[in-house]
């Protein structure tokens, strides 16, 4: 089943990526703020590093004003992939949550198999508002799209 607004966010361990990861939980992470939660099927693809990224990177600041807490990305990457990816990208101000194993994508119901492109597990492609870990607002891209899970779009539907 599919996560929609309204929802809790499932319980599950993801990693901070940094100099040095630690492992959270979404229950502790998302508690008593609100965060805008992007995923990506992959640090370093194209579309993930050319489009998807850069416009959280653009309007962080412009969230912010909105009464975002933090910007939050995730994949179905390892925390050391997330780092070296926002250090390449300069992603300041961008928190780098890695779902290693996909259990934050699945129990989302937001996993896809990328087998066919050798990728594996992935996470789809989305932006959420997410309020004291609850499902604010949602939006899911369809397979091979980029239009509604940019920064841009998030901001628009505030």
């Amino acid at each position: 089943m599919t996560i929609t607004v309204g929802d809790r966010l499932p319980e599950a361990a993801l990693v901070k990526a940094g100099d040095t990861p630690e492992q959270v939980t979404t229950t502790d992470f998302f508690a008593g703020r609100r965060v805008a939660l992007f995923a990506v099927p992959g640090a370093f693809t194209p579309t993930c590093s050319a489009r998807h990224l850069p416009t959280f990177i653009e309007q962080g600041d412009a969230l912010k004003a909105k009464g975002i807490d933090e910007v939050v990305c995730t994949a179905v990457n390892d925390p050391f992939v997330m780092a070296a990816w926002a250090k390449q990208a300069e992603a300041h101000g961008i928190t780098m949550l890695a779902d290693g194993n996909g259990a934050f994508a699945d129990a989302l119901g937001l996993s896809f198999d990328g087998a066919k492109f050798g990728m594996g597990k992935r996470s789809q492609r989305y932006s959420m508002i997410v309020n004291d870990g609850v499902v604010e607002q949602l939006n899911v891209e369809q397979p091979g799209e980029f239009k509604v899970s940019s920064a841009d779009y998030l901001l628009a539907a505030m």
